[in-house]
């Protein structure tokens, strides 16, 4: 529909052009040429076609057209007062009869078969009439410089058709293109969204499996604390961690209970984006105390605000604890405002991305890791794309990986987030 519409805005431009020609065409065939043309007629032609492309225009402007017919009639429209102007200025033998060609090329190039072979015979009983009944053309001064001058208006006819057929293919071209990728970029999403309806069904299952034996080991753990209250501090801490991981492990599979599976904004809202990368980042440092990030955070997030939830929350998480894994002592946490966006980088020291992974990566479940299952990431991407960022990762100069994640700022006042 779009492309569509795009392609009858080309086609107001090229009738735009076309009126400009005439007009230009009629003043230098009697002023310059002393060619006698009966003005009265082909100004009214010109002005009718005129009209004609105006209210085109403001029906584009509304939205008052049915695309393949419309386009249609406005083609059936440019043949039919090229024929009126042909008719008063020499009929088949005027050069710039080739410009019936313009239109049916249009047309075979963007409607089905039977437009185009209504348009091909309105095309050719024109062309035939015309050969038979026309108004001649007449040289104020006559001589032999009539057929010098018929040649000259050959070569012009073709160039122009030439030059308006270039234009709207390579225009049509262009938006035929935009809309393949268009599509495939619905694809690829639909794929992605398919996948994690498919993962967050499994996930709210083996969250509901899950928690009759992580509710046991949470009281195994209880009951191991308070019967080591007088073991040595090491352990203590030990079933502290312990217990901590434990409770992180509940929250998430409670988080995954309640969703069900669903993709959508829970519990979620506005938020300065100073505020949330303080949240998420003590978040974190719960499940990464001995992990050092050096952070680099603009003070223009502190006007920013950004939509955020749970989930993003996880996301986040997730590319961190990538980070901290690869090099738990060289995490480097960029974050700052560009353009109504809020761009953060997550850069490691690490191995970096091979030629696979850059392939891979967000696009299917992909690791590396013996132990790991390849969801991190991938989720991350489709989060991050559901609240309209983007997600973009590079090897660094010196090795390792920079993660670049853009989030949209929000259009709000301070005193509403």
């Amino acid at each position: 529909m779009v492309s569509q519409t795009a392609n009858l805005k080309r086609l107001f431009t090229l009738r735009t052009i076309a009126i400009t020609g005439q007009v230009t065409a009629v003043i230098i065939a009697v002023e310059l040429l002393d060619i006698r043309l009966p003005i009265l007629p082909i100004s009214t032609i010109i002005a009718a076609l005129t009209l004609f492309n105006f209210l085109a225009w403001y029906a584009l402007q509304r939205q008052w057209h049915r695309i393949q017919p419309d386009f249609f009639s406005h083609l059936l429209v440019d043949v039919i007062a090229l024929s009126a102007l042909l008719y008063f200025s020499g009929g088949a033998s005027n050069p710039f009869v080739l410009l019936f060609l313009l239109p049916l090329t249009i047309s075979a190039t963007l409607l089905p078969g039977r437009y185009t072979w209504a348009l091909a015979g309105a095309t050719v009983i024109c062309y035939t009439f015309l050969m038979r009944y026309h108004v001649d053309l007449t040289h104020a001064h006559g001589g032999s410089s009539s057929f010098d001058m018929h040649v000259l208006g050959m070569w012009l006819g073709f160039v122009l058709s030439s030059g308006l057929i270039a234009y709207f293919v390579v225009g049509m071209g262009k938006t035929m293109r935009q809309q393949a990728d268009d599509l495939a970029c619905a694809r690829e999403q639909a794929l992605r969204d398919e996948q994690m309806v498919a993962r967050g069904m499994l996930a709210a299952t083996t969250a509901h499996e899950l928690s009759t034996p992580l509710a046991t080991v949470s009281l195994i753990t209880a009951d191991l604390q308070e019967d080591c209250t007088d073991a040595c501090p090491q352990i203590r801490q030990r079933l502290a961690t312990l217990g901590t991981q434990v409770e992180r492990c509940k929250a998430a599979l409670s988080t995954l209970s309640a969703s069900a599976g669903e993709i959508r904004l829970a519990g979620g809202g506005p938020m300065r984006a100073d505020l949330f990368l303080q949240q998420l980042l003590r978040e974190w440092k719960r499940s990464q105390p001995d992990t050092f990030v050096h952070t680099h955070w603009e003070d223009q997030c502190r006007t920013a605000p950004i939509m955020v939830d749970r989930m993003l929350n996880q996301a986040l998480i997730n590319i961190l604890d990538n980070a901290a894994q690869a090099s738990p002592d060289q995490v480097e946490w960029r974050a700052h405002i560009d353009q109504d966006e809020l761009i953060m980088e997550i850069l490691d020291r690490g191995a970096g991305l091979t030629s696979e992974a850059k392939q891979r990566v967000g696009k299917e479940p992909f690791t590396t890791k013996p132990e790991g299952m390849g969801l991190g990431l991938f989720l991350a991407h489709a989060v991050i794309s559901r609240l309209g960022g983007y997600v973009t990762l590079f090897n660094r100069d010196g090795g390792g990986l920079c993660t670049r994640i853009q989030l949209p700022c929000l259009q709000l006042n301070d005193s509403s987030v």
